[in-house]
């Protein structure tokens, strides 16, 4: 393919800095994810009677359990030899990355012990309403990637290809953006479907899909994406692809409980 052909994508990760601080497209989206994540779910709150209180507990529960269940799954699923090791760097998490199946885990665990101290909201409930927001920042995120130029795709002659200047000259498919596109689908049908029926949802529906569609969609692009450690080359498929099945399978168990509960 003609790199002409190709758009070619210079962009800095960096948007400026003040003496040793510096502001990173990455942050400012991943910060932007809260901020609209907040604001979605504090009209969830108010709409359903819960109170200020608890959203505020849930805020602080979802920083801290997406950020160290995000940090955790890339140091022990793609390289837990050399951070078992230097176990230090584990809290460095401006070196190396994170991961969204570590996040999965972690915003799961972390809800379950939000709901656990509340009576009146369930480990469901909050999830089958937290997946909207999760959506919403997989856009977000994945945008954030595509300023980074990492979690590039692999090689393509397709019109929209793109040319990573920071990472070399071939034309790629832009794997961020496809992502990115099937999180904003994803979180438009989880909107209006909670708008339009809220409580009258059975419980783990909302989850159910967002589990199943968000982790298909990752297992499929992962063919088209270039691998993101070496050992991963020797395999069958990449590690985010194995990481996905049992979230798709949690996922359609929760689509059927779900189907089940709305027969009764």
């Amino acid at each position: 393919m003609d790199l002409l052909a190709a758009i070619n994508w210079n962009a800095d990760p960096e948007i400026f800095h003040i003496g040793s601080i510096s502001i990173r497209w990455y942050g400012l989206l991943f910060s932007i994810a809260f901020i609209a994540g907040y604001q979605i779910m504090s009209w969830v709150f108010k709409s359903e009677g819960k109170t200020q209180k608890d959203l505020e507990a849930l805020t602080i529960t979802m920083i801290i359990s997406t950020v160290v269940g995000a940090r955790l799954g890339h140091c022990l699923f793609y390289d837990p030899v050399y951070y078992l090791s230097h176990p230090i760097e584990i809290l460095m998490v401006w070196k190396g990355g994170l991961a969204s199946h570590g996040a999965a885990i972690g915003i799961m665990f972390g809800l379950w012990l939000f709901s656990r101290r509340r009576k009146k909201i369930t480990w469901l409930w909050v999830l089958d309403r937290i997946v909207i927001v999760g959506a919403l920042a997989g856009v977000f995120i994945r945008t954030g990637n595509f300023m980074n130029s990492e979690i590039i795709g692999s090689p393509s002659n397709l019109p929209w290809s793109v040319v990573f200047q920071h990472v070399d000259a071939i034309p790629r498919h832009p794997a961020q953006l496809y992502e990115a596109l099937c999180y904003l689908a994803i979180f438009l049908f989880l909107f209006f479907r909670y708008k339009k029926y809220k409580s009258a949802l059975p419980d783990g529906q909302l989850f159910g899909f967002f589990l199943t569609t968000v982790f298909t969609a990752r297992f499929l692009l992962e063919f088209i994406k270039k691998e993101q450690e070496s050992f991963e080359k020797s395999l069958p498929l990449d590690m985010g692809q194995f990481l996905s099945i049992p979230f798709i399978i949690l996922g359609i168990y929760f689509l059927y409980r779900a189907w089940k509960l709305k027969e009764k």
